[in-house]
């Protein structure tokens, strides 16, 4: 749930992505600057809270990190309703993972339309020579479906800060954007409601002449 009370911003942002493609370290790398070799399995999902501070105004992110299993992704809706920015990880070594990546945006996209910000998150760099999912063809994909793409890597710490600050000036403009066009949309109405008697005036004064 988005809202800027007291100058402060809330937002919900979901972690989504095949198992094993490194959601929970790319997230305990952001928030803890941590990072662990082994595989570590969300059973089912958990959440973290980071505030940060962008050109004055006071961000707090409710991160969801949901597990990647297939069993449990029928359960995704349940964590990402209400969800202003989501981080779509696959591992650029596993072209199966970049494939869900594409499942999950259209799931996004018809649940939520445009009203969610979308990262596309190519995790794992440090295994640069182990790629099997071409750059272009990611980056490419990522422009078309309106993402910003980022290259990370939870284990060199590479790309993890630069996704979170994007996503999060992302949503920071979209949430200004909406409140500006619902003040306007707010004051046509005002508008429209005090010259409804104009007509009736203008009509007699057809009459005159």
């Amino acid at each position: 749930m988005s809202g800027a009370t007291n100058g402060s911003y809330n937002f919900k942002v979901v972690l989504l992505g095949e198992g094993c493609v490194g959601k929970t370290s790319i997230l305990l790398r952001y928030i803890e600057d941590k990072f662990n070799d082994k595989h570590l399995t969300t059973l089912q999902a958990t959440f973290l809270n980071k505030k940060i501070n962008i050109n004055g105004k006071r961000i707090n992110l409710s991160i969801w990190d949901t597990a990647g299993q297939e069993k449990f992704h029928a359960l995704g809706p349940i964590y990402y309703r209400n969800s202003n920015g989501a981080i779509l990880v696959y591992d650029i070594t596993d072209e199966d993972s970049f494939g869900k990546v594409k499942n999950w945006v259209k799931e996004l996209k018809k649940m939520l339309g445009s009203d969610i910000v979308l990262v596309i998150a190519g995790n794992k760099v440090d295994l640069e020579h182990e790629r099997t999912v071409p750059l272009e063809e990611a980056e490419s994909y990522a422009n078309m479906v309106g993402a910003k793409h980022f290259y990370t890597s939870a284990k060199l710490n590479q790309g993890v800060e630069d996704l979170f600050l994007e996503l999060t000036r992302e949503m920071t403009e979209r949430h200004d954007r909406n409140a500006q066009a619902d003040v306007s949309r707010t004051s046509r109405v005002l508008v429209v409601e005090d010259e409804a008697p104009a007509p009736s005036s203008c009509c007699s004064g057809a009459k005159h002449n």
